[in-house]
């Protein structure tokens, strides 16, 4: 598997194409690629990994070098041996909130382009991944062409339910022992208030088998800082700055990101289209990616 080293961390990536470019023939995992077609990068939200893009990146092979990547601390971007932690953290929620800004993730971001030689890319990102992006394309608006933000939007704060949200969360990160994702029928149990509609069951323990491998620290920091005080703050002005052409997808039913919150933050530039896929939730590419990948197609178009 390719990784790159960025800021310290080896970071998983894969690039899926349409192979030599004569047929539609998908190749995963290629340490590079070979040809000059533009690139779209997908970013996954919290507690996951890039795995449940796949299927959304091979349906735009025929137009895109897509590049998947894991978010440092996520998925297959393990942090250093000695930071890796399956007990609590020692760290303070100050230490976290600096270490796992979502500012810093757009950064990694950036170094990795970089790394990569890519200087002007798409981007598809869901749900934190979405918050990550919007910075991105903020900060280096002459390195993307065009996004496409999957369940994000903005909330308003307060004190009482923020507080309580990270005390309950930060039980949730600890209590997640690894032998969770070997337990049958569980990881229908885990996604259900992700879902609307059933997704197929190899998702749904991939995303619990990433949930339970994600790094301790990572888990718990990123929630700090993507669901603070602070996110609340600066997201209505990073929304309204955005001026690359922006599609703001958002599933009907979710109730992790509600499709208001979506709406909410669309108005705020008319750089941003607002599409609402029915019958959906939390991951309306995998619950309806029918729809989800027309819409795609015809904001591309």
């Amino acid at each position: 598997m390719p990784y790159q080293t960025v800021r310290g961390v080896e970071h998983f990536y894969q690039w899926i194409t349409s192979g030599d470019g004569s047929d539609d023939r998908a190749q995963d995992s290629a340490p590079d690629r070979h040809s000059d077609r533009p690139v779209m990068v997908f970013i996954h939200g919290w507690g996951g990994s890039s795995r449940y893009w796949e299927c959304t990146a091979r349906s735009l092979t025929d137009r895109f070098d897509c590049l998947l990547y894991d978010l440092r601390g996520f998925g297959r971007s393990r942090l250093p041996a000695p930071d890796r932690n399956a007990a609590p953290s020692f760290a303070t929620k100050a230490e976290l909130e600096q270490d796992y800004a979502i500012e810093a993730y757009a950064d990694d971001l950036a170094e990795l382009l970089d790394a990569l030689g890519l200087d002007r890319v798409s981007l598809n990102a869901h749900s934190m991944g979405a918050s990550i992006a919007t910075l991105f394309l903020n900060r280096h608006r002459d390195r993307v062409d065009r996004a496409i933000l999957t369940c994000s939007g903005l909330f308003d704060y307060d004190p009482l339910t923020f507080n309580l949200f990270h005390a309950v969360s930060r039980w949730v990160v600890i209590l997640r022992p690894r032998w969770m994702a070997a337990i049958a029928g569980l990881e229908g149990l885990f996604m259900q208030r992700f879902l609307h509609r059933d997704i197929p069951i190899q998702d749904k323990r991939d995303f619990l088998a990433d949930f339970v491998m994600a790094d301790f620290d990572a888990a718990l920091g990123t929630i700090y800082t993507s669901v603070s005080k602070h996110a609340a703050t600066i997201m209505p002005s990073e929304f309204a700055r955005v001026d690359v052409p922006t599609l703001l997808v958002a599933g009907e039913h979710d109730i992790i990101i509600p499709a208001a919150m979506g709406k909410r933050a669309a108005t705020l530039s008319n750089a941003i289209k607002y599409y609402e896929i029915p019958n959906t939730a939390h991951f309306p590419m995998l619950e309806d990616a029918t729809t989800y990948r027309t819409a795609i197609a015809n904001f591309l178009a």
